[in-house]
Parts: C-alpha cells; sequence; structure tokens
C-alpha cells in the first residue's frame, strides 16, 4: 500500500524542498542556494528586480544583485545555457550536461529558427574572431537579413552565435546591462571539468536523481520538465531501472484528491526531518521555481495564478507584474509592485487577498515588512501606496 502523504505535508516538504520553509536568514552562501535549486532562471526584465535576484534574494535576503554576476564572469562556478530557459547552473554539473548539448544539436537542425544558419566556414570565422579578440556580443557584428523577412529571421551572425551557443561550441563569458558575450567554451570551463566524461545512461541517471532531489516528490512528466534535458521516455526508462531506490507514494492534493508519484526511498525520513514552516510572509517572484508550474501550484495550494506580462492590458485579470504573496504555507494574496530607482520610489500598486483570507493588521505589518526588506535589496528609500495598505 503506498505511503500517504496529507497535504499539508506535502506543502511543508515541497516549500523546504525548494528553499522557502525556512526565514531567508543566515550566512550567505550564492553558489550553494543556485546548486540546492539545481539552476536560477535569468529574466530580463526589472520590474523591481530581476528574477534571478529577486529568487536568491528570498532564499537568503543578505543576497544583493552584483553577487551572482561574479559567480558567472569571475570565479567560473557558474555557467549559462538552457533547461526550460535560460538559466545559470552550477558549473560541476556541466560534464552531466553533454545530453542536454547533443538534444539541443539534434532539436536545432529541425527548427525554422535555424533554417537559414550560416554554413560551416562562416561559423568558423566567427569563432576565430572571437578567439582573437576574447568574448564578443551580438553587437560586435552586423550582418543583415538578406531577402524576404519571417517571423522567425534574424541576422546571420545572431544566429550562428546562438546556434554555437545552444551545443556548447561557445559559451557566456559574462552579461553586461544583460547582453550575452559568447566566449570560446575551452576557454571558459575549466579544464579539470572539461576532462570528466559520463556516459549518456549515466548522465540521464543523474540529472533525473537530481531533479526528484530537489523536487522532493514528482511524477515522471514533472521530473522531466526540471531541468529539460532529457526526454519523457528517458525519465520513464529510468524509473524503472532505478525502480530499487525509488518508492510510489499518494499525495493529497488541495482539493482532498489524491495522486500517485514518485519519491526517493528516504521519503518518510525526510519528512520527519523537515522543520515547520516559518510563518513570514514571502514576496514570491512569478518565476520562483516553487510556483513554475502552475498546474502543480493549484493542486498543492489551491492557487491560481497566470503571469500576466504578455497578456494585452484591457484583458489582464490582476496587472502587469504581480507577486503571489506566500505566508507560512499559504498563499494569502497578490500584490502588484513597479520600482523607481531613480527615483528612489518603490510602489505598490495594487494588493489583494485571497478568497477566504481575513486581512488582520498582524498581516499588514508583515507585509509591510517585507516590502521595505526588499527595497533596501534594491537600494530604495521610499515606499509609495497607489491602494490601500490593506485589501478591500
Amino acid at each position: 500500500m503506498a505511503l500517504k502523504i496529507s497535504n499539508r505535508d506535502a506543502r511543508k516538504l515541497w516549500l523546504h524542498s525548494h528553499g522557502l520553509g525556512c526565514a531567508p536568514i543566515g550566512t550567505l552562501d550564492v553558489l550553494q542556494i543556485v546548486k540546492d535549486l539545481g539552476f536560477v532562471q535569468i529574466d530580463s526584465i526589472r520590474n523591481v528586480t530581476r528574477a534571478h535576484h529577486h529568487i536568491l534574494w528570498s532564499r537568503n535576503q543578505n543576497y544583493r544583485e552584483p553577487m551572482l554576476w561574479k559567480c558567472l564572469a569571475n570565479d567560473r562556478t557558474l555557467f549559462e545555457h538552457f533547461t526550460h530557459d535560460a538559466s545559470l547552473i552550477p558549473m560541476d554539473y556541466y560534464p552531466f550536461w553533454q545530453v542536454q548539448f547533443a538534444r539541443m544539436y539534434a532539436r536545432l537542425s529541425q527548427s525554422n529558427y535555424y533554417k537559414n544558419l550560416p554554413d560551416a566556414a562562416a561559423r568558423a570565422a566567427i569563432k576565430a574572431r572571437i578567439e582573437r579578440e576574447g568574448a564578443l556580443s551580438t553587437q560586435a557584428f552586423s550582418t543583415k537579413i538578406r531577402g524576404e523577412k519571417e517571423m522567425w529571421s534574424r541576422p546571420p551572425h545572431k544566429t550562428a552565435l546562438d546556434y554555437m551557443w545552444n551545443i556548447g561550441e561557445l559559451s557566456t563569458c559574462h552579461r553586461k546591462n544583460f547582453n550575452k558575450f559568447y566566449d570560446l567554451t575551452h576557454r571558459i570551463v575549466p579544464e579539470d571539468i572539461q576532462a570528466i566524461s559520463h556516459s549518456q545512461d549515466a548522465q540521464i541517471d543523474w540529472l533525473c536523481r537530481a531533479a526528484l532531489e530537489r523536487l522532493g516528490m514528482g511524477s515522471p512528466r514533472e521530473i522531466q520538465k526540471f531541468w529539460d534535458a532529457v526526454s519523457l521516455d528517458d525519465v520513464k526508462n529510468w524509473s524503472v531501472s532505478a525502480s530499487r531506490d525509488l518508492i510510489t507514494i499518494s499525495v493529497q492534493a488541495a482539493d482532498k484528491s489524491w495522486q500517485d508519484i514518485l519519491a526517493h526511498t528516504d521519503i518518510e525520513t525526510r519528512l520527519k526531518n523537515t522543520q515547520t514552516t516559518t510563518s513570514r510572509l514571502r514576496i514570491i517572484n512569478p518565476f520562483d521555481p516553487a510556483i513554475r508550474d502552475r498546474d502543480r501550484l493549484f493542486r498543492l495550494f489551491g492557487f491560481t495564478y497566470k503571469n500576466e506580462i504578455f497578456v494585452p492590458a484591457a484583458k489582464r485579470r490582476w496587472g502587469y507584474y504581480v507577486y503571489p504573496l506566500l505566508e507560512g504555507d499559504r498563499f494569502v494574496g497578490r500584490i502588484e509592485l513597479k520600482a523607481d530607482r531613480k527615483a528612489g520610489n518603490l510602489t505598490v500598486k495594487n494588493l489583494w487577498s485571497e478568497m477566504g483570507v481575513k486581512w488582520t493588521s498582524s498581516r499588514s505589518n508583515k507585509l509591510s515588512a517585507e516590502i521595505q526588506r526588499l527595497a533596501r535589496m534594491i537600494g530604495v528609500a521610499n515606499i509609495v501606496w497607489d491602494c490601500a495598505s490593506s485589501p478591500a
């Protein structure tokens, strides 16, 4: 009979597995946070602070914005590549990422985005220039689109750089104002890391185990989606070959229904050792890994959320950039914030409570304290309320 885990215990395990179960204080180790998460998604939108900075700050509020890029550009303890989106990944995991480079090579050969890919000689010329001049961004090149422009058309140099980056021939050296600078991979990835070689089966095994470890529990599809570096068939085959180390558990959803999913065999010990969830109220980024899968978010927490950045303004239910509010193990509301760093302001544009949540003075005080902490992180002094400080 499958081990049954109540919804409350499932939420507690989920939040602790994603670094949100404890108060975000203590000694800061940026690289260790990224390792614990597996990777951190990076995003260009700076509504208050960019998503990658917010995600790290949510785990330890001693974090400040320049710290992540130092790990990439100076320490070489992170490399950049695609998981489900552009992400920074611990350099120690690079030997297990070769399956992703191979997967991208196969995928891109079928993509319309690369149907006008410059030939091998043209790509070699770009690499030769990078070898002579050092890391270059797309702005260092000036090729133009030829012929009729289509939806996926890009200048040849952008297509070539992106292609070589995706298949691992080039790597991100650093970013400046979020612009990516490309360099030859052998100059970015340390030699001792490059020297490590694993079979494809060993890479798949590590990726699946590492995904399940960070999820705490998950279906084959959820394990596959974690890195998006292996196929669903790969995960299903792995779950058979690794069955000795896995257990099927039954997890209760917010609506009291049950779902059978996978966990490591030490799940009961892990549950017993999981501390009580902090009661702190947290402002969660829309790209946070704990809420990335909206179906799973609704299943575990009964919280419906959609990022409306790309929804036309007239069709938005909430707003352009709206943050879920997590208190303990419950999502209690959402808030729309906007920063103006030049003016030194963090503006609260809207605040909503979830249905059935009573907005007490204690909750208001918790939110006010969290807003102040976020303002300090981005270096602004003024909190401006464009709405009531308590939801109607």
